[in-house]
């Protein structure tokens, strides 16, 4: 049976949906340890996921629920990184990562030290940083071929190196496109919040480009920060620096509060106090753009009063701005891969099953 499941709540006029992530990541985090046996169930269910939204294709997850069960995997393997590698990186890694970067002066000589305490730590990646005519490149290739789990291992050590680094600099560090070294993944399209929007596939190396004068920004974290940083790491770093955050979510929520009106981009401009031009720049350095924002918000909505409510679907439709129902149904189709009907009555059949674990949306 399917569980395609995004629990993104909504409770009360002000709250917004919370962002999600593919269910490929939680399997990607997962693989490792199923390959050898494991049986992760518990490590779901400690966190409020139904086991069989592995099952589900199309299935998204929370962020702070993805985020508690990297936490809890950490945890049960003793291993940072998930088991993709030959040596477990035991727990305490991404602390000393963190302390061996934090003294740096500036963010060229912190990344320096992540490159070269990653390469005494994890042998099987080589990592370096180099400048090219004005742009700094992260640079991650196999110094060994990776296994089946090879695509997360990617995905997530960037995800790493990047979200420490804008913690670092206390900023976003806005990467100007990533040339990644496997075929275009069928959750690609989360990479344009992760990420960037400019994601290409197939390269011989992964490549992540940023303005190399990026790298001259001071380092902003002390002590006292990373004792705050550590209290709920290593899976708080899925959650910093998200492409859905600082203006995206500005505009997101303008366009949520405009609804069912759905205000062009001049119109959110001018409520933001901004020119059209400054917006589109803003989000673009943000990794974004206005229409990516607008269909991911409808997009939630929508599989939040699927999922929550009993709501007719033309009234779903009429809520969210579509010119018709027909409308809804087709984009529905595009972001789930199949009807809002369909998706409502598999989530019922799930209530109904006995024994079945049962995911509660929370605010």
């Amino acid at each position: 049976m399917s569980h395609s499941l995004d629990l993104q709540a909504e409770s009360g006029e002000n709250a917004r949906p919370r962002a999600s992530v593919a269910i490929a990541f939680v399997r990607g985090m997962l693989a490792p340890a199923m390959g050898r046996g494991q049986d992760p169930t518990p490590w779901l269910t400690a966190v409020g996921l139904a086991p069989a939204c592995l099952e589900d294709e199309k299935a998204r997850i929370p962020l702070d629920r993805y985020a508690a069960l990297y936490n809890e995997v950490v945890a049960a393997l003793d291993d940072e990184a998930f088991g993709l590698f030959a040596a477990p990186l035991r727990a305490g890694t991404l602390e000393f990562l963190c302390r061996a970067a934090i003294t740096a002066p500036t963010l060229a000589q912190a990344l320096d030290r992540c490159c070269r305490f990653l390469r005494l730590v994890l042998p099987e990646l080589e990592v370096r940083v180099i400048h090219r005519q004005g742009t700094a490149l992260l640079e991650i290739r196999e110094a060994t071929p990776l296994g089946a789990g090879r695509v997360f291992a990617f995905e997530w050590l960037l995800r790493l190196l990047h979200g420490l680094a804008c913690w670092l600099a206390g900023r976003g560090v806005a990467l100007d496109g990533v040339d990644f070294p496997y075929p275009r993944p069928a959750h690609a399209a989360d990479y344009d919040l992760i990420y960037t929007a400019s994601s290409r596939f197939d390269a011989p190396v992964l490549e992540a480009s940023f303005a190399a004068n990026l790298l001259e920004l001071p380092v902003r974290r002390d002590e006292a920060a990373l004792l705050r940083f550590l209290d709920g790491a290593p899976g708080k770093i899925t959650t910093l620096y998200r492409r859905d955050r600082e203006m995206v979510q500005r505009v997101r929520d303008t366009l949520r509060d405009a609804l069912p009106e759905l205000p062009d981009l001049e119109a959110v401009a001018q409520r933001l106090n901004l020119s059209p031009r400054t917006l589109h720049r803003r989000l673009e350095e943000e990794g974004s753009g206005f229409r990516t924002i607008k269909d991911a918000l409808r997009r939630d909505l929508a599989l939040s009063r699927l999922t929550k409510t009993s709501q007719p679907l033309g009234q779903i439709a009429a809520d969210l701005g579509f010119a018709d129902p027909s409308a809804f149904f087709r984009a529905f189709v595009s972001w789930t891969g199949t009807s809002p009907s369909q998706y409502r009555k598999r989530l019922r059949a799930q209530k109904e099953q006995p024994g079945a674990p049962r995911v509660t949306p929370q605010a």
